[in-house]
C-alpha cells in the first residue's frame, strides 16, 4: 500500500465516521435532495472555505477541515442521488446507504490512483487554496450541466465532476492532516 493510499484511507475513515454519526442523528434525510440541491450544498461549503482562506479568519468555530469533510460526504451522496434519484420518503436502510457510500468512495479512490499514475502526484505540490478553487470551478461546471438538463456535448457529466470534487477535497484533507509530508 502506498503512502497516498494510506493517507486517502485515513481521510475516508474520518469522513465515514462523520457520515455514520450524522446518519444516526438524521437518518438519510439527504435522500430527499435533488441533484441541484446537493450541488448547492457543496457550493456553500466550498464558498465558506474560500471566504475563510481569503479573510484569514472565521466567526464560526469550525475551520475549513470540517467543510472539506462535508464536501466529500455530500459529493458521495450526490453520486448516489444521481443513480437513485430523490426520494419522497427519504429513509433508506443504513447498511444499504453505507454500502453505496463506500462504493462511490472506492470508485473515487480508483480514479485517484489512475490519475496519480498519469500526473505523478502533482497535487502534492499544489496549495490547499487551489483545491478550493478547483472545487468551485467544478461546481460551476456542474451547475451549468444541471441547467442544461444533464446534457453535454463533449464534457464529462455531473458524476465525473462529483468524483473530481471528492478527490480534490481528499487531497486538501491529506495536506491538512499530514502537513509535513509534502512528497
Amino acid at each position: 500500500m502506498t503512502k497516498t493510499d494510506r493517507q486517502f484511507d485515513h481521510v475516508i475513515n474520518v469522513c465515514k465516521e462523520i457520515f455514520e454519526k450524522k446518519m444516526r442523528d438524521y437518518g438519510t434525510a439527504w435522500r430527499i435532495l435533488r441533484s441541484s440541491s446537493m450541488t448547492d450544498q457543496i457550493f456553500i461549503k466550498a464558498q465558506r472555505i474560500r471566504s475563510i482562506e481569503t479573510k484569514g479568519t472565521s466567526k464560526i468555530d469550525e475551520g475549513i477541515r470540517s467543510e472539506f469533510i462535508g464536501i466529500i460526504n455530500y459529493a458521495a451522496m450526490g453520486i448516489i442521488q444521481l443513480e437513485l434519484g430523490p426520494a419522497d420518503q427519504p429513509e433508506m436502510d443504513h447498511e444499504k446507504a453505507l454500502a453505496l457510500y463506500f462504493e462511490k468512495i472506492i470508485a473515487a479512490k480508483n480514479l485517484m490512483g489512475d490519475k496519480n499514475h498519469d500526473y505523478d502526484e502533482a497535487w502534492r505540490k499544489m496549495r490547499i487554496s487551489s483545491f478550493t478553487d478547483l472545487i468551485l470551478m467544478k461546481l460551476h461546471r456542474t451547475k451549468q450541466i444541471e441547467d442544461n438538463n444533464g446534457k453535454t456535448i463533449i464534457s464529462e457529466g455531473i458524476d465525473a465532476n462529483y468524483m473530481d470534487i471528492i478527490n480534490y477535497a481528499i487531497f486538501a484533507m491529506i495536506k491538512l492532516d499530514f502537513p509535513n509530508d509534502a512528497e
